[in-house]
């Protein structure tokens, strides 16, 4: 019966193949029984192709920015926005109080009660051994600051530690004390190390945080900023891309590297047309940072095979683009602050962006009361009906902001707007007026008006702005 039913559905597509769009055999597809189904209210599974919606946008594939606007826009953020940091203008040199009071920002205890996995409550005393570890009295009268770049991805922690805490003993998915996540390549300033010396405190373009001392290798400023801005590089497009196995240099073997990462391109030939015992013509060549023995910077080549996901510089901002580039995402788990080796609501966003060679805060706080973009904000007095009308005219790409959480649109389901986001959870009333809970923990295609952000408020209550990149 199995293989029966296996023939019928292959001869279904295989017929439909040559006169349906690949959104239509989904749908056919799964009207067979007991194929697929689902409880997020609204959804289908030809919902869950990002040509499903990429045949919603009009034929043309209009650049909604060229490369010398989104230069532009950067700049702009860059100069107006006090959270982003331009490492090209870092200065060399700070007080001992600047540096003590950006650390004490982040290292601080956090605003309500925190769980240890073993399910003990971090207290004073708890928090005082991680004080201790700052080691603000090392902290001189002025800090010369030092440069770097990431060589492994890499956390950044709230406090110098791997220690986890999280806001219940029952639900241990959010560690409170991940902030980021850092990739290879990254430049940073580096303007302080714990007690222990083995985390440093850094500067990122768009975050400051512990991380590893292991994870990043020190370089002279001029070198980090030429790797940063090399004219030539590549761009990762794909959720995750490794490296070639390279037997030479194991730390650049099948490394990691996420959608969003810049790469310089390598621009002398190799010597004798072999690089690791390969030949690299059927390859790109880039450039990696390695950290040597004494903990100092070495670029060296390594190998990412042609067939990857990548592209020779930005990929252009088009709405097809936003699509393809956000359902690469689809189904990866959540992960609070890049853990899980994964992303959370605002860096699914911003490693999307990236791709472009657009750059944003990190926060989705940050992001959304940032000036960037084109803004349409929601106050109290914002009615209901004001609010549908901004929704259902929005574009593709678009990013919705509630408190604590970002989603992007990307397009309509009989006339009701549709959202992509990285999510733990999910609520809405059923057609009964029933309330139900439900589990997401991944990048989630929803309907955007039903679902609630909490038991009380619909999400489009929470609703404060929503923000345009075009």
């Amino acid at each position: 019966m199995r293989i029966t039913k296996f023939i019928l559905c292959s001869l279904l597509v295989s017929i439909c193949s040559a006169t349906c769009s690949a959104a239509e055999i989904l749908q056919q597809e799964s009207t067979q029984p007991g194929t697929w189904s689902t409880d997020v209210i609204g959804i289908e599974e030809m919902h869950l192709s990002a040509s499903f919606w990429v045949e919603q946008l009009e034929k043309n594939r209009k650049v909604l920015k060229t490369e010398t606007e989104i230069s532009e826009f950067n700049n702009r953020v860059f100069s107006t926005d006090q959270h982003m940091v331009d490492l090209d203008l870092f200065p060399d040199l700070l007080s001992g109080q600047q540096v003590k009071e950006s650390i004490q920002a982040i290292s601080k205890p956090y605003k309500s009660e925190l769980y240890h996995v073993n399910g003990e409550i971090l207290n004073s005393e708890g928090y005082g051994k991680y004080t201790a570890e700052l080691g603000l009295e090392n902290i001189g009268e002025s800090v010369r600051v030092q440069f770097a770049l990431v060589v492994t991805r890499s956390d950044m922690r709230t406090y110098p530690t791997d220690d986890s805490f999280y806001k219940s003993r029952e639900n241990q998915n959010l560690d409170r004390f991940q902030e980021n996540g850092l990739f290879p390549g990254d430049a940073l300033a580096v303007l302080h190390v714990s007690a222990n010396r083995e985390w440093s405190f850094v500067q990122s373009y768009n975050y400051a945080a512990w991380v590893k001392s292991k994870d990043i290798a020190i370089g002279d400023r001029q070198t980090i900023l030429e790797y940063k801005n090399a004219a030539r590089f590549l761009v990762i497009t794909g959720d995750k891309v490794i490296t070639a196995y390279n037997p030479e240099i194991t730390v650049l073997s099948e490394l990691q590297l996420d959608m969003g990462v810049r790469l310089p391109l390598a621009d002398r030939a190799i010597e004798n047309n072999r690089l690791y015992g390969q030949n690299p013509y059927t390859s790109f060549t880039v450039l990696l940072p390695v950290r040597n023995s004494t903990g100092k910077l070495e670029i060296k080549p390594a190998l990412i095979a042609r067939n990857k996901d990548v592209n020779k510089g930005y990929i252009p901002f088009t709405r097809e683009n936003i699509i393809h580039q956000a359902f690469k995402f689809l189904g990866e788990r959540y992960g609070w602050g890049h853990s899980n080796n994964a992303r959370d609501c605002t860096g699914f966003v911003m490693e999307i962006y990236k791709t472009f060679g657009i750059q944003m805060p990190r926060n989705t706080g940050q992001q959304g009361s940032g000036t960037f973009g084109e803004n349409t904000r929601f106050g109290p007095a914002s009615t209901l009906e004001e609010k549908l009308q901004i929704l259902h005219g929005m574009d593709v790409g678009d990013l919705i902001y509630v408190p604590g959480h970002v989603l992007m649109y990307i397009g309509k389901v009989d006339g009701q707007p549709y959202v992509i986001h990285d999510v733990s959870v999910f609520r809405y009333t059923d057609a009964n007026g029933e309330y139900y809970e439900g589990l997401l923990n991944g990048v989630s295609v929803t309907p955007f008006i039903p679902l609630y952000g909490s038991r009380e408020s619909k999400y489009i209550d929470l609703m404060y702005n929503i923000k345009q990149i075009r």
